[in-house]
């Protein structure tokens, strides 16, 4: 009896345990995470949020002695000129790329980074260091660090209340990363690169490893190397839409390769190709795509119109 009460006893104190470690205490500054995708990258960004609260005009533009802060700052501002900030509250913020980078024109690896910064007065120093899970910036060295660019931050006339990382002016291979707070605007760029070199390595990758009857990856390859206007890539695309067509002829391998001939400079023979294609459309059942059939009519009329 006493064993079976004692195990009872130990029971409810471990699930007691098992729900108190499961409760998320709120906290001040609270945690957001973003990503973005530029292209084939993910852009991940962690990290924690304070508010301007009642210190406008007392977060930037102080001085101090001191490049790594000691402790609470006591100073009359939160941030000081020439003192590693970590961008953010609590722990360090954290900066992660799935691939290669640019960042201001510098390359970065791929990786999971401690993101740091060093105001000035007219240009900010940007830190991308190796260690990215301590609290703050009090063991910050300098040793670390993978990468530091230079930036120019810009005033705005409203105040953002609450500290705050977005992406902007996203393209095919880069964005514009912006840290925001109070009324000073922090950005930097980053570029991924050569995304249509990895994209076209994966598929290659992709037809080597496919099944014999599987004619998917070389119309995805043959697609993308023609939509990308890759010209140097144009004739291993002829080569994968010829492999498909003679599996099988079908509208879409036969329309992807009249485009690829008509790229090529050569019409006659697009056009031929094209001709077929239409026939094989109309006779598919269903019936291909009418919108890319009329697409690959107009386009008949204009390589006529070349020649």
């Amino acid at each position: 009896m006493k064993r079976t009460i004692f195990l009872i006893a130990m029971l409810t104190l471990l699930l007691a345990s098992n729900m108190f470690g499961q409760v998320t205490m709120p906290r001040e500054s609270n945690k957001q995470e973003i990503m973005q995708m530029v292209g084939d990258t993910k852009i991940n960004i962690a990290y924690h949020r304070p508010n301007v609260k009642n210190r406008v005009g007392k977060i930037y533009g102080c001085a101090t002695e001191k490049a790594i802060q000691q402790g609470n700052n006591t100073g009359p501002c939160l941030v000081p000129n020439g003192q590693v900030w970590r961008t953010g509250a609590n722990e360090n913020t954290i900066i992660e790329f799935s691939t290669d980078v640019t960042v201001n024109g510098q390359p970065l690896p791929a990786g999971k980074y401690g993101f740091f910064a060093i105001p000035d007065k007219k240009e900010w120093t940007l830190i991308f260091n190796k260690v990215n899970a301590e609290w703050g910036a009090m063991t910050y060295k300098a040793e670390q660090d993978a990468l530091r660019v230079k930036t120019t931050p810009v005033k705005s006339k409203t105040v953002r209340q609450t500290l705050m990382y977005e992406f902007d002016s996203i393209s095919y291979n880069s964005t514009n990363v912006v840290l925001s707070w109070e009324k000073l605007m922090i950005p930097f760029t980053v570029n991924v690169g050569d995304i249509n070199g990895r994209v076209l390595t994966q598929l290659r990758e992709a037809i080597k490893n496919r099944k014999a009857d599987d004619v998917r990856p070389l119309n995805q390859a043959a697609g993308f190397v023609l939509g990308q206007k890759m010209t140097g890539s144009y004739e291993e695309a002829m080569g994968w839409v010829n492999e498909s067509i003679k599996a099988r002829e079908l509208f879409g391998n036969l329309n992807t390769k009249a485009r690829l001939l008509a790229e090529m400079g050569k019409k006659a023979e697009a056009i031929s190709t094209a001709e077929k294609a239409l026939q094989a459309g109309k006779a598919a059942t269903p019936p291909a795509n009418a919108g890319a059939m009329t697409a690959l009519e107009d386009e008949i009329k204009k390589w006529k119109a070349s020649k």
